[in-house]
């Protein structure tokens, strides 16, 4: 059986949004760690799910200005 496991969304700031995801919404916090982008700095690798579900959503923090340009406009507007 396959299923899907993440779906990015990027975000402008990880702390607004897992609070959104988590106390607005319900959903749990899976995963909060840190990691580091491709040229070494720092970022979080940030997984919220409904709870009881395999399927998260991988919050990822907006890096440059065109990544910035996506938040809020990732689902057709």
């Amino acid at each position: 059986m396959s299923f899907l496991e993440l779906v990015t969304i990027i975000v402008d700031e990880y702390d607004p949004a897992i609070r959104f995801f988590v106390d607005l919404l319900g959903f749990e916090l899976a995963e909060d760690s840190p990691s580091l982008t491709n040229d070494g700095r720092a970022k979080r690798w940030v997984v919220v799910r409904p709870r009881g579900e395999r399927t998260g959503i991988l919050l990822a923090r907006a890096d440059g200005e065109r990544q910035a340009a996506a938040v809020g406009e990732q689902m057709a507007g």
